[in-house]
Order: structure tokens, then sequence, then C-alpha cells
């Protein structure tokens, strides 16, 4: 390409670290590359919870209008925050290596694990696993950029705060007092990096194809197929992980209520090459165990 390929971001540290790694995989490449910090709506509004705003891929809406405004060429965004159905002309042009996908807790200790405690974070899906787990527990809400959450779990009388563990080792800021929650389902496509730019724009498009990692897009595709046929457009507590091994591919998905009294989780194993509709197949189960009545109810407690 004879111009800087514009790449858009988030001007958070960790969206900046995102983006400066493309610009660096392309520039590789032989490309020319020059980054387009903006602000997300999702980084301007921090008093209220995500799930109250009601905004639709609220930390990617401000990118894609720059996009289809033609002010950047392509956007870089953690996947996880990604609406399952992208805008009309944008398309998703590569997903790079998946780093770790597990949530984490930051913690001042682990005594309270047994007895009353307080535990921050700003996602329904942390929040409902917590619960399901640690009912004696209350949860505060937790928004702004990992380096925002972590002072202010230092500055709060709360015990712990979850966090996703690639974030934080992405920008070497990982406390030393933190565990791994191996037992949580982590959001559709954690830990993994979308890419996207426009249907229209072939250059980037090719230039973007040799950046994306076959396994990571399958899986990734897997659980938000997972993802899309649960929620019907609705923010609920909802996880899935799938991995490769060798040829097959192990998912794990989970729907929970609000309060993580109700739990429905799947557990299957499909060979690689049988992987077309198995993630919608998956959610289908959920929603035959019981998950569309619960579904419902969530809907109906959301729009209070």
């Amino acid at each position: 390409m004879s111009k800087p390929i514009r790449i858009g971001t988030r001007d958070s540290e960790l969206a900046l670290w995102q983006a400066t790694s493309v610009k660096i995989k392309l520039e590789e490449l032989g490309h020319t590359c020059q980054l387009v910090p903006v602000k997300a709506t999702g980084d301007l509004l921090l008093d209220k919870p995500l799930y109250e705003l009601g905004i639709t891929g609220i930390f990617t809406k401000t990118l894609d209008v720059a996009l289809l405004k033609g002010e950047i060429d392509l956007a870089v965004h953690s996947m996880k925050d990604v609406p399952t159905l992208l805008p009309k002309g944008i398309v998703q042009a590569a997903v790079l290596e998946r780093g770790n996908p597990r949530d984490i807790l930051v913690h001042k200790g682990l005594n309270f694990l047994n007895e009353e405690g307080l535990v921050a974070t700003g996602s329904l899906r942390r929040k409902a696993q917590w619960l399901h787990k640690y009912p004696l527990h209350e949860i505060t809400d937790l928004r702004g950029n990992v380096n925002t959450r972590l002072e202010k779990l230092s500055t709060n009388p709360w015990n712990a705060a979850i966090f996703a563990a690639a974030g934080l080792e992405r920008i070497g800021i990982l406390p030393e007092k933190h565990t791994t929650l191996e037992w949580m389902i982590p959001a559709p496509a954690q830990g993994a990096m979308m890419v996207v730019t426009l249907d229209k724009n072939e250059d980037c498009k090719k230039a973007l194809a040799a950046l994306n990692d076959a396994d990571t897009e399958k899986c990734t595709k897997v659980e938000r197929d997972f993802l899309r046929t649960l929620e019907g457009g609705c923010t609920a507590p909802i996880g899935a992980l799938a991995r490769f091994k060798e040829n097959n591919l192990y998912f794990r998905g989970i729907l929970l209520s609000l309060d993580g009294q109700v739990k429905f989780e799947i557990h299957k194993e499909v060979n690689r090459q049988a992987l077309d509709g198995f993630g919608k197949a998956c959610a289908q189960d959920i929603l035959e165990q019981g998950g569309k009545e619960l579904m419902t109810s969530i809907k109906a407690q959301l729009q209070k």
C-alpha cells in the first residue's frame, strides 16, 4: 500500500499495546503504519455498570464509526468486546493467536474465601459464577481500564477483584497476589484480538490475512456462535471456552441466572473437521435444558 495504514485503537494502555503489536507485525511484512487513538464511549461512561448502558459494542462503536467515515483503515479490538454481529460494511479480517483466556483473582489475602467477603467486578458473567461458588459474598461494581481498576482495588475496602489474565500479562502489571480461576469459564473469545476493516478495502484484507491464526479463529467462532444463539441481543451471564487437543475441539459453555443460583453448563467435544454449526448446537442444548426460560427472565430483570 502506498499510504500508511491507519490503525484505530482505544487510547488505554492495554488497547495501545494490542494495536502496537498489530502495527509491528504489519511492518515486519513491509507495510507502513500509524496509530490513531480514539476514546471509546465505554471509557467515558464510568458511573454505571456496562450492562446498564444499553449500547451494543460500547467499546467498539466509536472505532466502527471512524472506520465507516474513512478516518482509519482498520481497528484492533479485544475480541470479547466485539458484538457477534458486525456493522454492515465491516468485516473480521484477522484473529491473532490467542493469549491467556483465563480470569484471575487479584486479592489482599485469601482468608475471606470461606467467610463473608466483598469482590469487585463489572461483569455479569464473573459476578454470577462467583456468587454460584461463594453465595455468602457480596459483589461491588468495578469499571475503568485495567490500571484504574487495580488502583481502585488498592484504595477500597474490597477483598479482591476479578480481571482477565491476558490484559494484566500483556502490559506487565500482574500483581504478585493473584490466583488463576481455573474453574471460571471465561467470556467468549477472551484473550483473543480481532482486527476489522471495511469489506471493500481489499488491500487491508490482504495484508491482515497474513496475521490470522486459524486455530484461534475457529475456537473463537465456536464460542461466539454459542453466545449469539443464546443471547438474542440481550446481555447475560454467558461463558464459553473452546480449545483444540490434537484433532478434537473441546468446548465448555455456561449460562447462569443474574444471582448465580441457576446454572446450565455443557461440556462437549467434536472432531476438527465437524465444527460447522457446533457452537450453535451447544447453545440449543442449553436452551432446551431450561435456558430459554432463564433468558426470558434475565431480559425482564435487566429491562426494569
